[in-house]
């Protein structure tokens, strides 16, 4: 059977170069980086070599780059470890953050960790209100400010460097997930104003169980993980060699050719968008879909009500689509979608997150087109 993967937002596939980068450093690099002898140095200099091509990409100093197990470590530790430091006692995220974040953020209140959490408003397609976040800034002492780049789910974009400005004026800490945005737009650190930005390996062709924690380097934390002096301190266990390795590799490629992967996938996501538009009478999208407001690898449609509505994942998957109705992170969960919850959209309406990479292809969608139109005809309502 066929299979089209179109759920790149929760992991790609490995990129062949970035398999043989690593494949090459299982085959003759086994030394722990932290020995001092010739076979552990050897293994030291991969690492370091990779967090230096990672720091000269997003314009930052090697130091300030720290080596996660993914985006979700690197999301606790800015939140858990830069609150701490700095005996921060009050946070602002929004209702449609990723569950790293927001559900951090409503632990650390529970425990008492800060004493306060506000939410910035947002609109119908995800937007941040600034004129909301600046208001609550105003209102409280020095804040931790948590607010993603782009949405996993919509595809919405918030503006980085105004808020990075807005926190600047406060005096708040800010931390950016940067997850879905890392090795699909260009993050030059000395012009964003974020004291942490995130990145998880796998999506952007790299490997999983990998990513990093980008610190500004006028900002002191603790380490969240303990047990070892890797990491400079900041990070105990033996490094991921392989996983780093990877992990730089695949941004390297990623930034080596993103103007052109740009320029394809938004062509392929204007191309699924327009045609389902003109096949599927009542169709719709969840959160923004022009160039300059979303993220080009996420198109979030949302179908007209028709019968055995939980089941559309269920009959894409079994005519050989792969794709998500919401953050992969929440699959099999019955509640529903925090995010399309956040935006209030409407329950009865199933939704399709279709997410693109590199490797997809024109015809792909056309095949993809067909199906949907099959399965929306099939379970239309009477």
């Amino acid at each position: 059977m066929k299979r089209v993967y179109l759920d790149n937002a929760a992991t790609t596939p490995l990129d062949a170069a970035v398999i043989a980068e690593m494949t090459n450093v299982m085959e003759n690099y086994f030394g722990n980086p932290s020995a001092i002898h010739a076979l552990g140095r050897e293994v030291r200099t991969l690492v370091e070599k990779a967090r230096k091509t990672v720091a000269n990409l997003l314009g930052a100093s090697p130091s300030e780059i720290f080596f996660t197990s993914g985006g979700t470590e690197a999301d606790n530790t800015a939140i858990r470890c830069g609150i701490s430091a700095y005996g921060i006692k009050h946070a602002i995220t929004s209702k449609i953050e990723h569950h790293a974040v927001e559900q951090t953020l409503n632990i650390m209140l529970k425990n008492g960790e800060i004493d306060k959490l506000s939410f910035v408003n947002i609109d119908e397609k995800g937007n941040v209100d600034y004129a909301h976040l600046e208001e609550l800034l105003q209102q409280n002492e020095r804040t931790f400010v948590s607010l993603m780049h782009a949405n996993n789910e919509l595809g919405t974009l918030t503006d980085m460097v105004k808020v990075g400005d807005i926190c600047e004026k406060y005096n708040a800490i800010y931390h950016a997930d940067t997850v879905q945005t890392m090795g699909h737009y260009t993050h030059n650190v000395r012009e964003l104003k974020a004291h942490f930005i995130v990145c998880a390996a796998h999506k952007l062709h790299g490997p999983k169980g990998v990513g990093f924690l980008y610190v500004n380097s006028n900002v002191k934390i603790p380490p969240m993980i303990y047990g070892g002096a890797q990491e400079r301190n900041m990070r105990g266990g033996t490094e991921n060699v392989y996983g780093i390795v990877g992990l730089a590799k695949a941004l390297e490629i990623a930034y080596a050719e993103m103007e052109q992967h740009q320029n394809q996938i938004q062509s392929l996501k204007d191309y699924l968008k327009n045609a389902l538009i003109a096949e599927i009478p009542g169709i719709a999208f969840n959160g923004e879909t022009d160039a300059d407001k979303s993220l080009y690898t996420v198109l979030n449609v949302s179908f007209p009500e028709m019968d055995m509505a939980d089941m559309l994942l269920f009959n894409l998957d079994i005519n050989g689509i792969c794709a998500s109705g919401g953050s992969a992170c929440s699959s099999g969960s019955n509640i529903g979608s925090h995010v399309l919850n956040g935006i209030n959209a409407d329950p009865n309406r199933p939704s399709v997150r279709f997410s693109f990479s590199k490797f997809t292809t024109k015809e792909e969608l056309d095949y993809v087109i067909e199906k949907v139109k099959m399965v929306v005809k099939q379970n239309a309502l009477a």
